[in-house]
């Protein structure tokens, strides 16, 4: 099990300047719990197609949550014994399924929410695939969940251990031209999730269009 973080990712993502709701923010990585009754659907994974690649919201500036600071950007992970650590305190049901789909050596961006500039700032490897979230059934904890019981836990939880820094950092602004071109014009981001359904702070990301997103750090700013 991954050490224990100080800072809390964005669970929730926290209201971020991308239009999100969500929080990213909360201990470590969270990312998301833009209403917990949200996807009542909850438990049941939706039959949707199994994906290899993910972007995943966590807050890289600091921002108090009843005395906790929930700030865990990408050096915060990068710091970290082993570059490893858990992603907790998702606490809506989408994002949460979403995480129980993921295998272990599938890649993520590592995006920075809720700040001055959002956007993919790297690279990180899924290195355990869903466990029970432990937070839900600590009262201190920001993301404590009181309706969830040990017997029949809500929440789950990845371990990701970093891999690498963006080449260049790829802002929101500029994955936004692109999808509106795409969008437009076709290509691969047109339907991408980060715009489609922005608050989720855990989205899947299809083959092409985590290729697209990649090949941008080798060019120029759009």
């Amino acid at each position: 099990m991954s050490p224990k973080k100080n800072a809390r990712v964005g669970k929730r993502a926290a209201s971020s300047g991308d239009g999100e709701t969500e929080r990213a923010g909360g201990k470590r990585k969270a990312a998301a719990s833009d209403e917990t009754g949200e996807n009542k659907e909850s438990s049941k994974s939706p039959a949707s197609p199994q994906h290899c690649h993910w972007l995943m919201k966590s807050e890289p500036e600091s921002r108090f949550e009843n005395g906790i600071d929930v700030k865990f950007g990408i050096e915060d992970l990068k710091a970290l014994p082993n570059q490893t650590s858990c992603w907790d305190g998702v606490r809506n049901y989408q994002a949460r399924n979403f995480m129980r789909q993921m295998k272990e050596g599938q890649l993520a961006f590592f995006y920075h929410s809720n700040c001055k500039e959002p956007g993919i700032a790297g690279i990180m490897k899924i290195v355990k695939e869903a466990y029970v979230d432990h937070t839900q059934f600590d009262k201190k904890d920001v993301h404590y969940d009181a309706t969830s019981k040990p017997a029949n836990p809500k929440w789950s939880m990845v371990d990701v251990q970093y891999q690498r820094m963006m080449k260049r950092f790829v802002p929101l602004s500029e994955l936004k031209k692109y999808h509106l071109q795409h969008r437009a014009k076709g290509g691969p981001l047109k339907d991408m999730v980060l715009f489609t359904r922005a608050r989720l702070s855990v989205q899947p990301l299809t083959t092409e269009e985590f290729d697209f997103v990649l090949s941008l750090e080798d060019k120029q700013p759009l």
